[in-house]
């Protein structure tokens, strides 16, 4: 059996945004997540398996995965990471889907289960762990295709993530305006970008985030490696 890999959906939106003909149903919110995470899992070799964003026993939930993904999104709420002032560049935030994601963040690294952390998930899995953020960073947010790497980022040596794609400068691509500022407990920084931007933490075990959006890249090694990481808890779990 492969293993089973947890993807969060941390956007909810209203279901007037759909292109389907709503044949009258009442507007509701309706969970989005783009298909490139789950295709992306696939490929490496795991099942995805999407998390809904009302599950109130974690417990339960967790007991059934072996890694998780948290995926892209919304701008994480201020108030998630103890910041009084909001800054007026800030997108749209969900409070009740970050407390959701910050609780399974926490829930896994406790378990020491395997966690891939992208763009938003990254900066999760930092405010998880205690840690702070930019509210907004200009300059990090390209118009070409997210196919497409247009900015260079450093992989610090002797890191996990140096490990998995090698140290030195890598090509990325980059659709945020948001980043860490304080890091989390237990965290460290893998990658920074030319201009000192934290692009991506990493913690005990395999928890790894990036600012990139390695869903949507050629290269897979981080899906692989998270998936390759989850395989032994499956095997135990048997």
């Amino acid at each position: 059996m492969r293993p089973l890999i947890g993807v969060t959906t941390s956007e909810l939106r209203p279901s007037g945004l759909s292109t389907l003909r709503r044949q009258g149903e009442p507007d509701h919110p309706e969970m989005a997540l783009g298909m490139t995470y789950l295709q992306a899992v696939e490929r490496a070799g795991a099942v995805p398996v999407v998390l809904p964003p009302c599950v109130s026993d974690l417990e339960s939930l967790i007991a059934r995965l072996d890694g998780v993904c948290l995926s892209g999104g919304p701008d994480l709420d201020p108030e998630a990471y103890g910041a009084r002032d909001r800054h007026a560049e800030l997108g749209p935030t969900e409070p009740s889907l970050d407390a959701f994601e910050l609780a399974l963040a926490r829930a896994a690294m406790e378990r020491g289960m395997p966690l891939l952390g992208i763009c938003r998930g990254a900066q999760a899995l930092n405010v998880a762990c205690g840690g702070t953020l930019h509210q907004h960073l200009p300059g990090h947010r390209q118009s070409e295709p997210g196919c497409q790497a247009t900015h260079e980022v450093e992989v610090l040596p002797h890191t996990r993530l140096a490990g998995l794609i090698g140290p030195g400068t890598v090509a990325v691509n980059s659709f945020h305006h948001q980043a860490v500022d304080r890091v989390g407990r237990g965290l460290r920084v893998a990658a920074r970008a030319a201009d000192g931007t934290v692009e991506a933490i990493e913690g005990a075990g395999f928890a790894i985030g990036v600012q990139w959006h390695a869903e949507t890249l050629a290269d897979g090694r981080l899906f692989e490696a998270l998936v390759g990481a989850s395989a032994p808890a499956l095997r135990v779990a048997a």
